[in-house]
C-alpha cells in the first residue's frame, strides 16, 4: 500500500490545492509556545517534545491499528494519504524562488538580496554568496520537504513521517533554546540515513566521481549536518560552476532542480521494484 499512497500523494500534490488547506499548524504551534512558556515545563524540553510529538503519533498509531483490519485496509488508505501530504514541507518551493530568479536574471543584485531575505530568509554579504546560499536552500528544502518524508513513510509508515514533520516544526518554530537544541538533535538522527541515500542517488543520476569524492570523507560522519552534506553532494553532482550574474546563474538553479527530479524518479523506481519483490 505504501507505493500506492506515494503515487496518490504525488498526483494530489500536482493537481490539487489540498496541501494548502491541510497543512494548518496554527493550533499545534500555539500549544508549543504555551508549553514552552509554562513554568513547570520550561526546563523540561524532553517533556514538551513528548507531549507534542509522542501523543499525536500515538493517537495516529491507535487509529491505524483500528482501521487496518477493516475492508482490507481501504479505510486506512485515505488516512495514510492525508498524513503524508500533511508531513510534506511547507510552501511551494518553486514559487518561492520565482522573484529571486527574475531579479537575478535581470542582474539586479539589490532586488535579489531583498526578495531572498523576504521570501526565503536568506541573506549574504555579496552576490556570489547569495546565489550559493539560494542553491543550498533549494537542495535542503527539497530534501526535507519531500525526500526525507517519503523515505520514512516507505520505511516505517505514516507515524514516522508525522514524527519527522513535527520535529522539524519544533526545531524551526521553537523559542526555548534547550527545546530547539533537543529537537535538532533528534532531527539530525532522523536525517542521517536518508540524506546519505539521497547523496548516493545524486551520484547515480549526476556526476558520480565528484559525489564520490565528497561522500568518501563524510559517509559515516556524525558531525556534518544534513544541510551541509546535501549541498556538497548536490553541487558536485550537478557540476555547478562559480556563481554568475544573469541567466547563467539562474541556469544553475534549473540544473539543480533537474537533478532533484531525476533523483525523485530513481527513488520511485526503487520503491516500485521493492514493492514488486515483496
Amino acid at each position: 500500500m505504501s507505493f500506492v499512497v506515494l503515487l496518490l500523494t504525488m498526483l494530489i500534490e500536482k493537481f490539487s490545492g489540498l496541501r494548502q488547506y491541510l497543512q494548518r499548524d496554527g493550533g499545534w504551534l500555539r500549544e508549543l509556545h504555551k508549553l514552552e512558556a509554562s513554568p513547570r515545563l520550561a526546563t523540561k524540553p524532553w517533556c514538551v517534545l513528548a507531549i507534542l510529538i509522542l501523543f499525536p503519533v500515538a493517537v495516529l498509531g491507535l487509529l491505524l491499528l483500528v482501521l487496518q483490519p477493516v475492508a482490507y485496509g481501504l479505510l486506512a488508505l485515505p488516512v495514510h494519504v492525508l498524513i503524508v501530504i500533511y508531513s510534506l514541507g511547507r510552501g511551494d518551493l518553486l514559487e518561492g524562488l520565482g522573484p529571486i530568479r527574475d531579479a537575478w536574471r535581470r542582474g539586479d543584485l539589490q532586488a535579489a538580496a531583498h526578495v531572498s531575505e523576504r521570501d526565503l530568509g536568506v541573506t549574504a554579504e555579496s552576490g556570489e554568496q547569495l546565489l550559493e546560499k539560494v542553491q543550498s536552500h533549494l537542495l535542503w528544502q527539497a530534501y526535507q520537504s519531500f525526500f526525507a518524508v517519503i523515505f520514512w513513510y516507505f520505511l516505517l509508515g505514516p507515524v514516522a513521517a508525522l514524527s519527522y514533520r513535527l520535529l522539524a516544526l519544533a526545531a524551526e518554530n521553537g523559542k526555548n533554546p534547550e527545546l530547539i537544541e533537543r529537537a535538532q538533535q533528534l532531527r539530525h538522527a532522523f536525517d542521517w540515513l536518508p540524506v546519505r541515500l539521497l547523496a548516493a542517488s545524486f551520484a547515480l543520476v549526476g556526476h558520480f566521481a565528484a559525489v564520490s569524492r565528497v561522500m568518501l570523507h563524510e559517509l559515516l560522519s556524525w558531525d556534518i549536518s544534513a544541510e551541509q552534506l546535501i549541498n556538497k553532494a548536490g553541487c558536485a553532482a550537478a557540476e555547478i560552476p562559480a556563481p554568475q550574474v544573469g541567466p547563467e546563474g539562474v541556469a544553475s538553479l534549473d540544473t539543480l532542480w533537474a537533478l532533484l527530479l531525476r533523483a525523485a524518479v530513481l527513488w520511485y523506481a526503487c520503491f516500485a521494484v521493492w514493492t514488486l519483490l515483496l
